[in-house]
């Protein structure tokens, strides 16, 4: 049997890789799913990778994943800060649900240290660059038994 996790990703995550490379690296959100599902494919994971610079968009996947998958691993990016709509759509999720922060948000200015989405997450992942995705499927495949 395999299990769905749903990778969503915010606003300006298409431009992983290019924009400011010496915050973000050179991966690109492409290597990020290929590099995730070569990790799920052995455990049985099947690997849903979406990007939306919409918050509505964001808010309909959370929505499917109700129905379709065992966990959502989440880079709101700016939405973190400023969604509360994101917040209420994962807390109506009942899967697992970790967010990930490519750089160390608390290192950076002060209004990117809060974050609605880890009020429901089940774990966070920030400052392990693009390995913090690999990180967050690891430990929901170790959930998974």
């Amino acid at each position: 049997m395999s299990h769905t996790v749903f990778l969503i990703n915010g606003p300006n995550l298409n431009l992983l890789g290019k924009r400011e490379p010496e915050i973000y690296g050179a991966d690109t959100l492409d290597d990020v799913t290929a590099k995730c599902s070569a990790l799920a494919g052995p455990a049985g994971v099947v690997i849903r990778s979406e990007q939306s610079n919409h918050e509505g968009q964001i808010i309909d996947w959370i929505h499917e994943a109700r129905e379709t998958s065992v966990a959502i691993i989440i880079n709101p990016g700016a939405f973190t800060h400023t969604s509360v709509a994101i917040y209420d759509a994962l807390q109506a999720y009942e899967g697992l649900v970790f967010e990930v922060h490519i750089s160390n948000v608390h290192k950076r200015e002060a209004f990117r240290h809060h974050s609605y989405v880890s009020a429901r997450a089940d774990g966070v992942l920030a400052g392990f660059g693009v390995e913090g995705y690999e990180l967050a499927l690891r430990r929901v495949i170790s959930l998974l038994g």
